[in-house]
């Protein structure tokens, strides 16, 4: 049986995914049958403004034409071996990040929280390794996300958050520091601190960017304390602030950089990218994965990054994110809108994101709310002035009706 030759209406793929999906997510009340550009289309072909970009992975455009080649070509030849053969995508991918990035190795995961948690193994080993059994703390910063495996969880600094609640005791090791606020960092160093772990744009916290004075700061407290700087680039990176990837836009190299979402354009591919001394902690047998590095999502990676750079994405997300952040900011009802590029969140003075996120779907605008009264968006970097334009109209509709509820 071929999937395309399956015929269900809509109401029956509702009901069998609610009969036998464990379901952890809120759905929009539609089912997604195909996707283009900057469009994701509904069952009766509707269109829908993506300015939710697949949480920041479809950066180069939903069902880019190069990377869905490149993924064609490559399942003909091999879908998926293990890691113990050299493979040309791995090797034309790895070389690709590294020189780009001005880093020495990398590691391919499945996805963001893995590469996250690769990460937090990768500094942990390199403190006992080198200075002992004890020296494996790490400090995060307060309303982080890093993911939802143990460790990544527990390097999330949300401790009364849903993602925590029902879970604990969280694995141990990790202390949480105010975010923007070096003296804080600084209190929370202790004689078994090894690393810093950071997002450069707190997303899933609600959309607040590091500060220069704060990532300065912190790389000079990494150098006095002698601490590894761990970086999450899972939404910021490939080009989605303006940038490669966020850090850049400080000055600033980190030891450890991880990274996913946009970098396979659609497949899942994730991975912590180093330099050669905190690459020194893994060896053989200190980590490893069965389906990381996949051809094809490395061929579809590989594809991704070549279009990011030759259509200056990253170029067109600092403009075209300037002035969409313009836009909004002319909304009603808002406090205050906070980014880089296009990833954008809009504060509210109301409590009424979730009525907002709904009224935008409505209206067929996918945007996802945080908390009470932030929106955020992440389009696809392809989006135009004309796209901002339709979505800040749109916003601006829902705004309306749920501030009169």
């Amino acid at each position: 049986m071929q999937l395309k030759d399956v015929n269900l209406t809509a109401q029956e793929v509702v009901d069998i995914t609610k009969k036998y999906m464990i379901e952890t997510y809120q759905r929009f009340p539609f089912v997604a049958t195909r996707a283009k550009g900057m469009y994701l289309y509904d069952e009766n072909d509707e269109p829908y403004l993506d300015f939710y970009g697949g949480i920041a992975v479809n950066n180069a455009g939903s069902c880019n034409e190069k990377v869905v080649a490149a993924v064609r070509d490559q399942v003909g030849d091999i879908m998926h071996t293990f890691n113990y053969p050299y493979t040309i995508p791995q090797a034309v991918l790895a070389k690709k990040i590294c020189e780009l990035l001005g880093m020495d190795k990398i590691f391919y995961q499945n996805s963001g929280t893995e590469a996250n948690e690769a990460m937090i193994k990768m500094a942990r080993k390199y403190g006992v390794d080198n200075f002992g059994p004890e020296r494996y703390h790490i400090i995060t910063a307060k309303k982080s996300f890093h993911g939802r495996s143990f460790g990544a969880m527990s390097a999330t600094g949300q401790p009364d958050n849903a993602c925590q609640l029902g879970f604990k005791p969280m694995v141990p090791g990790f202390s949480y520091a105010d975010f923007n606020s070096v003296e804080s960092f600084r209190a929370a160093v202790t004689e078994n601190t090894i690393a810093i772990m950071l997002e450069p744009i707190q997303g899933e916290g609600g959309v607040w960017p590091a500060t220069q004075e704060f990532m300065d700061g912190i790389v000079a407290l990494c150098k006095e304390k002698g601490l590894l700087l761990l970086m999450d680039e899972i939404q910021t990176g490939w080009c989605r602030t303006g940038k490669v990837m966020a850090f850049q836009h400080y000055g600033i190299k980190p030891d450890i950089v991880s990274m996913a979402k946009g970098l396979g354009g659609g497949m899942p591919i994730g991975a912590v990218c180093c330099n050669a001394k905190a690459a020194s902690a893994f060896n053989p047998g200190s980590h490893g994965t069965t389906f990381g590095g996949s051809p094809v999502s490395c061929a579809a990676a590989n594809a991704q990054i070549d279009e990011l750079l030759d259509k200056k994405l990253a170029e067109n997300a600092a403009e075209v994110g300037a002035y969409f952040m313009e836009k909004l900011a002319a909304l009603p009802h808002v406090k205050e809108v906070r980014g880089k590029g296009l990833l954008v969140g809009v504060e509210f003075d109301f409590p009424g994101a979730a009525d907002i996120k709904h009224g935008c779907t409505d209206r067929r605008l996918l945007v996802t709310a945080i908390g009470t009264s932030v929106i955020r968006m992440v389009p696809p970097l392809i989006a135009t002035k004309e796209d901002c334009d339709k979505a800040a109209a749109i916003i601006k509709e829902a705004v309306e009706e749920a501030a009169s509820k």
